[in-house]
């Protein structure tokens, strides 16, 4: 008797012609799309996690919302993350995550992950452009702007 197995199946659907996709010089280019992006009903309620996924001409592919999680954290699986980025086939990514409660500046858990998905990224040779913390009011901290990505 053949063994039977469960087929996988790895996609990515893109709607725009790449054309349109919005380029990313700055942090700031980044913070304005990903503010704009953002659900305005849960930015000062509930911290959330994404990651903007670019091609090698740093446009924008694509937002992808991996977590979404209590007052003061989230939780995220380097796994699911990967997953999406090596899904998509993107070469670069910028991180991003809210502060509910308006604080602009890392904790000592956002430097840490951020550490730690910059470490596996080199496996894949992916880059990471910068790590964005947004608040409610729309500010923004950029981490490879203040040196420490």
């Amino acid at each position: 008797m053949k063994a039977q197995v469960n087929e996988i199946k790895i996609s990515y659907k893109g709607g725009l012609k790449s054309s349109m996709w919005k380029k990313i010089n700055t942090s700031q280019d980044a913070a304005e799309l990903l503010y704009e992006d953002w659900n305005k009903d849960t930015i000062g309620i509930q911290e959330t996690f994404k990651v903007v996924l670019l091609n090698n001409s740093n446009k924008v592919k694509g937002v992808y919302q991996l977590m979404q999680g209590g007052i003061t954290g989230t939780l995220i699986d380097l796994r699911i993350l990967f997953a999406v980025i090596l899904k998509s086939l993107s070469v670069a990514i910028i991180l991003t995550h809210n502060h509910p409660s308006g604080k602009l500046e890392p904790s000592e858990a956002d430097k840490r992950l951020t550490n730690k998905i910059k470490q596996a990224s080199g496996l894949f040779d992916i880059s990471i452009l910068d790590h964005l913390i947004l608040t409610p009011d729309g500010d923004y901290y950029s981490f490879s702007d203040n040196g420490i990505l």
